[in-house]
């Protein structure tokens, strides 16, 4: 436990300027590194309430030291954190590191440069660009750009010397046109640099320069009666063009800009980024990011974005978010309401989603575990739970016409049917079609059964009906004194409303949601359950009542015969001697004379 007296006198000698703070237990060894506008008032904060979350009470009750750096800036502080948290490794910090090496595009700093992907960056003077998040992006781009400019591809040294002396000769890529031939001379080192020069254009996502030469040169051929060569150039510009086609998703005056969006749950972050040039997407990637404190999506999305920028080196000065929060002082924020700025924004947002969900898919088979941990906490979430839901109940009404009114309660055990517990219901107290009052008996019997049992109570009831179901299943639970002990709620068909006990507003839940899903399935399993039971329940009645209309025939002499010979079908097409084994002569004589 922290010396209250102790930490007390570090907070009242700390500064209200901005910085960035540091937690360290008894053993001197780091807890948590975060940053503040004003150092006093944020460590005290962690100290005068009680922590909402468990994970923060546990770090409260670890610290027993504070250390701070002061610094100029709130921005500042931003990066000094960030760099802090990289070198000390904190417990409690959120790290976002990657061991990754990515690949870059290279421009060979030599005579007739190369063009190739590469892992490693050497300081030679060398144009790397990049990092890009895949090795298919990097081939996509070298594949367009040999397809338009012919390059060597040897690592002979291309000196003035060498070639004049006729050192090197000519290789197969020059037969197959894919190079000019540099190395004897055939290609003047101005041309080959205004290619390279091109390249560059290019995998900025700049197609501008080249399709005007190539314009250019095409009509030049034309013009000189040239058509093959001006056909070739012209499949160059379709190339081009084709390409620039699906790289370019908004407007091509959107350039140097990184969009950052992020969406979360209770366990997890998804930052998405994408960095924009001259309208073209060059980058995307998507961060995950492990919440270990429940931090806001600001907290995250701030962390993220000095993160990534420094993984990626972002020159661009502006970036596009969703909801403000703290940068770098050099750069401009933008939050797009609307037009071409929005759309690319909202993509983002369906990149992070998508991102999401292929996650979960893969948990779902490798971690199961982790993936009915993470939907009980959604569920606990949206329907503001005391504790998650690992076993839900759900009870479903069925009496079609006022016949034979049945109900049915279905169980769910960590988010899965448990069917070996499903249990059905004959209405016993209740004449004719009323869904409340049967509601009431049958909420009332299953959960007077369990307690006399001692069998476990389930941690939700989802009832399947409105308010009216609802405030007649909370009677039952009043008289057992399980009101408030177990959570409650009513889903209604027409919307999907979600009722909660003594509140008239209902719950709307995202359409996509996890939880509801969960809710959906419930009911409509319970309801498919009940409705099986019913139908089951009025053919039984039918026969029977088929049996009994024969004189002399009543209920138990009808069940007895059904026992014996399983339907109707086969008690018709019996012989007198095999019904009277079963009812005596008598009776028999007459099934036989009423069938035939």
């Amino acid at each position: 436990m922290p010396n209250p007296s102790s930490i007390s006198v570090q907070i009242s000698v700390l500064p209200s300027d901005p910085g960035v703070y540091q937690f360290y237990d008894a053993d001197d060894k780091i807890l948590y590194v975060g940053k503040a506008k004003n150092l006093k008032k944020r460590v005290a904060s962690y100290f005068n309430k009680k922590q909402e979350y468990g994970k923060t009470r546990v770090l409260v009750k670890k610290i027993h030291s504070v250390k701070h750096i002061v610094v100029a800036t709130e921005s500042d502080a931003l990066l000094l954190e960030n760099n802090l948290i990289k070198k000390l490794l904190p417990r409690y910090n959120v790290l976002l590191k990657d061991d990754k090496s990515y690949p870059w595009i290279c421009i060979k700093n030599e005579r007739f440069p190369r063009v190739f992907p590469t892992r490693k960056l050497i300081k030679d003077g060398s144009e790397y660009y990049g990092p890009y998040t895949s090795m298919k992006t990097v081939r996509t781009l070298l594949d367009l750009v040999k397809s338009l400019y012919p390059l060597r591809t040897c690592n002979y040294d291309l000196s003035e010397e060498k070639i004049r002396s006729g050192k090197y000769k000519v290789c197969l890529e020059y037969h197959l046109g894919n190079c000019l031939g540099p190395c004897e001379g055939l290609q003047e080192e101005e041309e080959y640099r205004r290619q390279i020069e091109d390249i560059r254009e290019i995998i900025k996502g700049n197609f501008k320069s080249s399709l005007q030469f190539f314009k250019s040169q095409m009509k030049e051929f034309a013009n000189n009666m040239e058509f093959e060569k001006a056909q070739r150039i012209k499949d160059k510009i379709e190339i081009l063009e084709n390409y620039q086609v699906k790289s370019t998703v908004v407007n091509p005056k959107i350039n140097n800009v990184d969009v950052f969006t992020i969406i979360s749950d209770e366990t997890h972050a998804y930052v998405n980024f994408l960095q924009l040039s001259h309208g073209s997407i060059i980058r995307s990637h998507t961060l995950e990011i492990k919440k270990k404190l429940e931090e806001t999506d600001e907290e995250l999305l701030q962390l993220a974005i000095t993160e990534i920028r420094q993984r990626f080196k972002s020159q661009s000065k502006e970036v596009y978010l969703q909801f403000p929060v703290l940068v770098e002082e050099s750069l401009k924020v933008t939050l797009p309401k609307l037009g071409d700025k929005r759309r690319i924004l909202e993509l983002s947002e369906r990149n992070a989603r998508f991102f999401r969900q292929d996650k979960f898919k893969q948990i779902k088979i490798t971690d199961p575990d982790r993936h009915t941990k993470r939907i009980m906490a959604q569920m606990k979430a949206d329907l503001r739970l005391s504790e998650e839901p690992t076993h839900i109940e759900c009870f479903d009404n069925s009496n079609i016409q006022g016949s034979n009114p049945v109900a049915a309660c279905v169980v769910f055990k960590n988010g899965k049917p448990s069917k070996k517990d499903y249990r059905h219901f004959n209405i016993k107290t209740v004449e004719g079609p009323d869904d409340f009052a049967s509601m009431e008996e049958v909420v009332f019997r299953r959960y007077k059964r369990l307690l006399a049992e001692a069998e476990p109570l389930p941690q939700l009831i989802v009832i399947d009906g409105g308010k009216g179901q609802l405030s007649s299943s909370l009677k039952s639970l009043d008289v057992l004194g399980l009101r408030g002990k177990i959570a409650i709620i009513g889903i209604a068909k027409r919307l999907e409303e979600i009722y909660f006990p003594e509140d008239p507003i209902p719950l709307y839940l995202d359409k996509k949601s996890e939880t509801l899903k969960i809710i959906q399935q419930l009911r409509n399993e319970a309801h498919r359950f009940g409705i099986t039971h019913h139908r089951n329940k009025r053919r039984k009645g039918a026969i029977n009542s088929e049996l009994e209309n024969i004189e002399g025939i009543g209920e138990k002499t009808a069940e007895q015969l059904l026992k014996n010979f399983k339907s109707v079908k086969r008690i018709r097409e019996a012989t007198i001697e095999s019904l009277a084994e079963t009812i005596g002569m008598a009776k028999a004589k007459k099934i036989y004379k009423s069938f035939h």
